[in-house]
């Protein structure tokens, strides 16, 4: 693996972010507008309501970690749509870069799009509502491993999708954390999901994530058991997801089709 080639793919997406004011104001508005909304949704919670009243900003803070688990996933499909838009897709599989290359570039610079997002969004969350996602301590560094790897699952997964059947497939890129949202119990517990649905959460990495997060600020435990668990689940995805990607990308070759994505 040539990490100079790995440099310079996501340099040419970090030229791309930080020469256009548009692109930098995407990316920090809606994590911010994310933070006002559920932090006024969480106050009105913590007032109200008895299973939430000990805590203050278990909601934002939930809100918070799966906007992570979301930006990660669409900075990775964003590049790879990057590609498509300025026609540069056939220029990018026809140099010298191998496919591991481009998955490590756009997994290492998606981590970047995802701060500048959701770290000034964070900031005012602190001040504005006195929640900090820092109340978790070291088990945040593990928790945000976890999802981040899931993201770049869903990502890799998005893609491969894109490979097999085009431009097309690009709205699923915003379905598909919607779609998965109500089984991660991101805003309640597991035991509201019907029994046969709980099985199939406890699947994915989220379910482990989240309640997790809610032990330490409700309970101020923490099982490291169920954190190692998350991210063993989340590596499993992640593997799945690269060998979904070389299947695709080696299907559309065979078919051909890799030379008109980018028309």
């Amino acid at each position: 693996m040539n990490f100079n080639k790995i440099y310079a793919l996501g340099l040419r997406h970090l030229y791309l972010i930080m020469n256009s004011f548009p692109r930098v104001l995407d990316l920090i508005y809606w994590p911010t507008v994310q933070i006002f909304l559920w932090g006024f949704i969480s106050k009105f919670f913590t007032i109200n309501s008895d299973y939430y009243s000990d805590t203050v900003g278990v909601i934002l803070t939930a809100a918070i970690l799966y906007d992570f688990l979301f930006r990660a996933s669409i900075s990775f499909n964003m590049m790879f749509l990057e590609e498509i838009w300025s026609r540069n897709f056939t220029n990018l599989f026809i140099a010298p870069i191998r496919i591991r290359e481009i998955i490590a570039s756009l997994t290492l610079t998606a981590i970047i799009r995802t701060l500048i997002g959701l770290v000034p969004a964070v900031l005012i969350a602190i001040p504005l509502f006195g929640v900090s996602v820092l109340k978790l301590g070291i088990p945040l560094i593990f928790l945000l491993i976890a999802l981040y790897l899931f993201g770049i699952t869903l990502g890799l997964l998005v893609t491969s999708g894109l490979l097999r059947y085009g431009p097309s497939f690009e709205n699923i890129a915003w379905a598909s954390l919607f779609f998965l949202a109500p089984l991660g119990c991101i805003y309640y517990p597991i035991e509201i999901l019907p029994n046969s649905l709980q099985i199939v959460a406890k699947s994915l990495p989220l379910v482990h994530i989240f309640e997790e997060m809610r032990s330490i600020l409700m309970n101020n435990s923490v099982s490291y058991i169920n954190i190692f668990k998350s991210i063993m689940i989340s590596v499993i995805y992640f593997i799945f997801g690269i060998l979904v990607f070389y299947f695709s990308y080696f299907g559309a070759k065979k078919r051909g089709t890799l030379i008109n994505m980018g028309e």
